[in-house]
C-alpha cells in the first residue's frame, strides 16, 4: 500500500524538506554570519553595500532572535518529518529506489542545512564573549 499520493503506475514525487530546510538555514547564515566574517576581515564597506544594496538583510539582522527561532522550529518539523517512527519506502522496486534517493539526499541536505545553523548560531551569539572572554578585543 502506497502512500496517498501515488498512483498505481505513477513515480512518487520527492517531497520538498530538504529545499525548505536548506533555504531557512541559509537565512541565518546571510542575516548573521557573512556579515560578521566580512567585518572581522576589515571589508566592512562591504557589508554597508550589500545591506543598501539588499535591505531585507537589516530586518533580519535586528530580529535575529526571530530569524534564528522560526528556522529552528523548520529544522525540528523537517527533523521529525525525516525520522518519524513508521516511515516506509512503497514495496515497488522502483517506487522504492526513488523513494530512497529521496531521502538519502533529504537527509544529506537536513544535516547540511543543521550544521549551517549551528555555525550561525555560532558566530552570532557565542564568538563575540568567547573572543572578549579571551582578550582578543
Amino acid at each position: 500500500m502506497g502512500a496517498p499520493d501515488m498512483d498505481a503506475g505513477k513515480m512518487a514525487r520527492p517531497r520538498k524538506w530538504g529545499w525548505l530546510i536548506l533555504l531557512s538555514s541559509t537565512t541565518t547564515l546571510v542575516c548573521c554570519v557573512i556579515p560578521i566574517v566580512l567585518v572581522s576581515l576589515g571589508l566592512g564597506a562591504t557589508v554597508a553595500s550589500l545591506y543598501s544594496t539588499v535591505p531585507f538583510l537589516s530586518s533580519l539582522g535586528l530580529h535575529k532572535e526571530w530569524t534564528f527561532a522560526l528556522t529552528a522550529l523548520v529544522l525540528l518539523a523537517a527533523a521529525w518529518a525525516l525520522f518519524r517512527p513508521g516511515r516506509a519506502c512503497p514495496a515497488d522496486p522502483d517506487q522504492a529506489k526513488a523513494c530512497q534517493s529521496a531521502d538519502k539526499w533529504n537527509r544529506r541536505l537536513f544535516f547540511g542545512s543543521v550544521a549551517l545553523w549551528g555555525i550561525s548560531f555560532f558566530t552570532a551569539y557565542l564568538l563575540l564573549p568567547i573572543a572578549l572572554w579571551l582578550g582578543v578585543f
